[in-house]
């Protein structure tokens, strides 16, 4: 049973009382309103997914460590209100806002789904953020941002199965002249088994083609596109490590309520799509690896 091996995964093997994920942050959609629960209004992001996304990694957030994780990367390269920074991966609009709330950096955020990009900006417009946390609607497949207009950039995950070379080719023309770029992106040591039941579940479950590339392949890449590479590091145990304990504490707080066999199949499937990627990177065959580069036109902007 799924639900069975997701408690298993989070340490819990005892099945809780019927529950609702814990709320997030701010009023954002919640598990229980079937109002809010629509699976059509988005081919890939409907409403139904996101609510559970974010009920899960907070408000604007579609990936585990939320907040905390978006700060943690951004905060080595010396953000401050006279910086610009590219951000692939913007969400429903928290990274963008995090940053620019606790670094005053001018965040342009980019983000491939259409309802994402018209949620962020609808919450930079209410915060009060404005322009400083807009978010753009970019083609992974033909991407294209303003030449050397950036002093940083942040990539989380922008591939998403796609080859490399024509992404991070654009980040690169896009940043300027000794500026930073840090870059968090799932990796395969060796070619994924398509016959592999758990790799075509994954790939199936994430929406992507059974590829990923390999690290040193993109560490090549960044190198020949003029960055100097000055740390790989492998992060797939923190980023387990916070998908389970995001799905430990929603388990956890789910005590006491009474969701619908509908609203209960929707954490499932949410839970589903995460059991399959935590369990390919315990098998080894995927990794989260983190790039920090320097392009090499001068010290960092």
């Amino acid at each position: 049973m799924l639900l069975e091996g997701m408690l298993n995964l989070f340490g819990l093997h005892h099945p809780p009382a019927p529950v609702v994920l814990r709320p997030p942050v701010e009023p954002a959609p919640s598990l229980v309103p079937e109002v809010l629960l629509a699976e059509n209004d988005d081919p890939v992001w409907p409403s139904a997914r996101i609510s559970v996304a974010e009920a899960l990694w907070g408000e604007g957030y579609l990936l585990p460590g939320g907040e905390a994780e978006t700060l943690r990367l951004a905060k080595p390269l010396g953000l401050t209100d006279a910086s610009s920074l590219l951000l692939l991966g913007a969400g429903g609009g928290g990274p963008s806002q995090s940053i620019v709330t606790e670094f005053g950096a001018w965040v342009s955020g980019f983000e491939a789904n259409p309802r994402l990009v018209a949620m962020a900006n609808d919450r930079s417009l209410r915060s009060g953020l404005g322009r400083r946390a807009q978010v753009e609607l970019w083609n992974p497949n033909k991407p294209k941002f303003p030449l050397h207009y950036f002093h940083h950039g942040v990539a989380i995950e922008p591939l998403h199965g796609a080859k490399p070379e024509a992404t991070l080719a654009a980040v690169s023309l896009a940043v300027k002249s000794g500026g930073q770029f840090v870059l968090v992106e799932v990796v395969a040591d060796q070619p994924l088994d398509p016959a592999d039941p758990l790799v075509a579940a994954w790939a199936r479950l994430e929406g992507r083609p059974v590829t990923a590339p390999s690290e040193l392949a993109i560490t090549k890449l960044l190198t020949r596109l003029g960055f100097d590479v000055r740390i790989v590091e492998d992060v797939t145990s923190r980023h387990t490590r916070q998908t389970v304990e995001g799905w430990r504490e929603a388990v956890a707080a789910m005590q006491g309520s009474r969701p619908t066999l509908r609203q209960m199949a929707l954490v499932i499937r949410e839970a589903e799509r995460w059991l399959a990627r935590c369990r390919l990177m315990r098998a080894g065959k995927l990794r989260l690896v983190r790039w920090h580069a320097i392009g090499r036109g001068g010290a960092p902007g």
